[in-house]
């Protein structure tokens, strides 16, 4: 009998020793990124969109995992803690100008301690008197519309007869030669709320390396000013910034949100995230695969850190973006390090996104000024390698067809393209229809269908 008994402890210690390291890997590993997103998340909704907690609790944060963690608001210092049964504490802190970020590597002290160097927006004397797109008076559109066709096609938007299936459109504008020429809101949101964009922060990054180009402070065809790249063994020291901007570093990097990969360790685990992507080994030489990763966008940044000076850095996109283009709610937020999370991490009204988009249907030139590189835009809307699955040009997503002849939107322009973000975040710019259209929502699954509503917006235009 004891001989029996002897393999049945073997295998039952076994188990337990599985059952140990499951419960150490998910506390180690998932656990972090359940109360990192939604300290993050929360602290972003309440301090820089000024939203209610249990708001952004009841919508934001109301689906699984996240959904299992303890969120708690201290608003008198501006911070968010979160955990999962009493394990994985996370916390997030706001500060003016840097917005809200978690506390990882550095210390909450550490982190409060950097300057604030960020230029305040000087405002017009009375914005009630300055046109768009420079203000928020609109004026009339004279162009051919069918306005019962478009009102119905932004509106439909908005409707929500699945309870399953929820779009939850929270904004929408519609830009035709240059003015507004539709708009509407949510109930509870306004032209005056700052919405995430997502990954539509990764077109904005893309216009802040152009401007440095301008600037003749980088040139994106050499090797990227980057020391973890620079110094690096492997094929990283041929990583162009052009590269970056492409998605054909050929880091080894996943951008995998189901489960604990880069992207959710680099977002909520690391303090320095272009530093922990750049450290990363090489998968492919560079030039040769596509592959879509917020680690790139992010080194962009560094990149960006590394070629200004450093008073001047934090400053760069208000300056010499967002202050020119009138975007008066636009905030990039910072990781640990003070880099900007040229990801992910920009709040701004659907004005404000549109603006941006206009800014690129204009070829980068506002008011006059070449504020881009006059082929910046021409070069950023050609695919990067054309046999790719995906089509994608400087850090914006292409409507071309690829070498199989296939279109992302058969029934949309084929010079239609697009920032996209998490959630059904989209700026669409169509050219040839002289036409930006922002769709801002908390999508939370494939319910919205983005080619029928651009085609119907279309579609009203004669």
């Amino acid at each position: 009998m004891q001989k029996k008994s002897r393999p049945r402890r073997v295998i039952a210690s076994l188990l337990v020793l599985m059952i140990l390291g499951f419960i150490i890997y998910v506390a180690w590993n998932v656990l972090p990124m359940v109360s990192g997103y939604g300290a993050k998340n929360l602290c972003s909704c309440v301090f820089v969109a000024q939203r209610n907690d249990s708001d952004v609790i009841k919508n934001e944060l109301d689906f699984l995992p996240v959904k299992w963690g303890n969120y708690k608001v201290d608003y008198a210092n501006k911070t968010v803690t979160g955990n999962v049964l009493g394990l994985a504490n996370q916390k997030a802190i706001f500060r003016n100008g840097y917005g809200c970020t978690l506390v990882n590597d550095l210390t909450e002290e550490e982190i409060r301690s950097e300057p604030d160097d960020f230029p305040h927006f000087k405002q017009p004397d009375s914005l009630s008197s300055v046109f768009w797109p420079d203000g928020d008076v609109l004026l009339p559109s004279f162009a051919a519309l069918d306005s019962s066709a478009l009102l119905r096609a932004v509106d439909e938007a908005f409707q929500d007869p699945d309870p399953e299936q929820l779009k939850r459109t929270r904004a929408v504008v519609v830009v035709h030669n240059g003015k507004i020429i539709a708009e509407q809101y949510a109930s509870g949101f306004s032209a005056d709320s700052k919405l995430m964009g997502w990954s539509m922060t990764k077109s904005v990054t893309s216009a802040l390396i152009g401007i440095a180009v301008k600037k003749q402070l980088l040139n994106i065809e050499k090797p990227a000013p980057v020391n973890e790249l620079r110094n690096a063994t492997d094929s990283r020291n041929l990583i162009s910034t052009k590269n970056l901007l492409q998605q054909t570093s050929g880091i080894e990097f996943k951008e995998i949100y189901s489960r604990p990969s880069e992207v959710t360790r680099m977002l909520f685990k690391e303090g320095n995230m272009a530093a922990f992507t750049a450290s990363l080994n090489a998968e492919e030489v560079p030039g040769i695969k596509q592959y879509y990763s917020s680690g790139n966008t992010n080194i962009l940044m560094s990149v960006l850190r590394n070629i200004v000076p450093a008073s001047e850095y934090h400053a760069f996109p208000y300056r010499e973006l967002f202050h020119k283009l009138g975007m008066r709610s636009a905030i990039i937020e910072t990781d640990a390090a003070g880099n900007f999370v040229g990801s992910s991490y920009m709040y701004a009204t659907a004005r404000d996104w549109a603006r941006f988009g206009l800014f690129y249907l204009k070829k980068g030139n506002w008011n006059g000024e070449q504020i881009l590189p006059e082929n910046w835009v021409s070069e950023s809307v050609k695919p990067a390698l054309g046999n790719s699955p995906i089509q994608y040009g400087y850090q914006w997503w292409l409507n071309t067809a690829n070498d199989a002849g296939i279109r992302k939107y058969p029934g949309l322009p084929a010079d239609l393209y697009y920032a996209d973000g998490y959630e059904n975040q989209f700026v669409f710019i169509i050219p040839s229809k002289n036409l930006v259209i922002v769709r801002l929502g908390l999508t939370k699954g494939k319910y919205f269908d983005e080619e029928k509503f651009v085609a119907s917006i279309i579609n009203s235009i004669k």
